[in-house]
């Protein structure tokens, strides 16, 4: 069946009668948590939209953001922690798998490295190992200090003048002497020595933003880099001139903030993949205890566009990374079936999937129902929706958009169980 937004009950009315049949068996352990958590204050709403549950309550509160300082790096369209804590915590052990087919900035492996769980990753774009694989496995601020020592930071030479829109002459001189030094020691290419990785990943996280912590003149958030053209008319707007920055103190300070809450745990060893999520062979069958994961949401974020300058600081030819663009839900719908059933692959009996989505066009597609028709027929049974409904947030204020509006205060996560 398919669902539009014309023919459907509200989402948050709950309805009187329950449907006589589900399409899916459940799992009444974790089906019930779900349903009962009362942790911040009453059990949760239940909602039947044909054959479909949706569980609705907070389950994570803005009180609870204080999450492990590690993650604190910027990437367009990421989840907070507390999403996939929320799932490690219940439905995983010491040392199980935990993967992310999607993972982004990594938030997924990162977390579960915190909690001792074997970390596992996956990402069509290249920059995501980058992100991800240097916080699995922090050096020490005082190895840090001493490699950035090593660098020839007055041997660098403009790379390209257009970037002079970003940064003063002296600093970009300095992020090109860092940029060839790294790219001759770590090419993207290799695992490179720990402390290396680290730099790198830091540097990446510092190019560009709209405070004196970057590397840059006040520009967008770290998330998405403008244009030059587009940088040199906020400059003229601002009558502002890119001043010098202090490429190393600044590496240096956000390493100190990183690293501020302590090391990571002990865990098994990590897995990080660059490829599609609808193939991933470098993971063994049956090896994954929980996936949690947001795919790409049609065409809502222009993830090449974005991370320009990244790449080009990394050796990464952006041009080259075929990350697709999905206008269409049936085009959408179709990845994600593939990716569902190569996650049918890899995910053990007994595990779970918790596939998270967001609401686009202003409400119009649900994309939640289309990942529940994509699990039909593959060996899952489809639990619920599980819905987080949050206060005001600040991305939905940052944005303009009214409070528990166009999706930007609620997390919606489908929950497959393999059978």
């Amino acid at each position: 069946m398919t669902y539009s937004a014309r023919n459907t009950l509200p989402l948050f009315e709950p309805v009187s009668a329950v449907p006589e049949s589900v399409s899916d068996g459940a799992v009444p352990p974790f089906v019930d948590l779900v349903q009962n958590f009362s942790e911040f204050g009453q059990p949760s709403v239940q909602v039947w939209e044909g054959p479909i549950r949706y569980l609705i309550n907070e389950f994570w509160t803005s009180g609870q953001r204080q999450a492990h300082s590690v993650h604190e790096v910027s990437y367009r369209a990421c989840f907070k922690p507390q999403l996939p804590e929320f799932f490690i915590k219940r439905l995983t052990k010491p040392r199980d798998a935990v993967y992310d087919p999607f993972m982004g900035r990594g938030t997924t492996p990162v977390q579960a490295a915190l909690m001792g769980r074997q970390p596992i990753g996956n990402d069509i774009n290249p920059l995501s190992v980058l992100f991800s694989r240097p916080r699995l496995e922090p050096p020490a601020i005082g190895e840090v200090a001493r490699r950035l020592d090593q660098v020839r930071w007055d041997e660098g030479e403009v790379d390209d003048p257009e970037l002079l829109a970003f940064y003063s002459p002296r600093t970009l001189r300095h992020i090109c002497a860092l940029r060839s030094w790294l790219i001759e020691r770590a090419p993207v290419d290799r695992t490179p020595d720990p402390v290396d990785d680290w730099i790198r990943m830091v540097a990446i996280n510092r190019l560009s933003g709209h405070s004196p912590g970057f590397f840059s003149v006040y520009t967008l958030p770290p998330n998405q880099a403008v244009s030059a053209q587009s940088q040199r008319k906020i400059n003229e707007r601002r009558g502002q001139t890119p001043p010098d920055r202090d490429v190393k103190k600044l590496i240096l300070k956000k390493t100190a903030s990183l690293l501020s809450d302590g090391p990571v745990a002990s865990h098994p060893p990590s897995l990080l993949v660059t490829g599609t999520a609808q193939s991933t062979p470098a993971i063994g069958s049956g090896s994954v205890q929980l996936v949690v994961t947001s795919p790409p949401f049609l065409d809502i974020v222009q993830y090449a566009e974005d991370n320009w300058l990244r790449s080009w600081f990394a050796g990464i030819d952006v041009a080259s990374v075929a990350i697709a663009h999905h206008r269409t839900e049936a085009g959408w719908q179709n990845m994600v079936r593939e990716t569902l059933n190569e996650l049918a692959r890899v995910v053990k009996p007994g595990g779970h999937v918790a596939f998270e989505v967001g609401e686009v066009r202003n409400g119009k597609v649900l994309l939640e129902r289309l990942v529940w028709e994509a699990a039909e027929g593959l060996p899952f049974d489809r639990l619920f929706v599980m819905v987080n409904q949050q206060e005001f947030t600040k991305t939905a204020n940052c944005w303009g958009v009214r409070n528990n509006a166009k999706g930007t205060n609620t997390n919606r996560i489908v929950i497959l169980h393999r059978h």
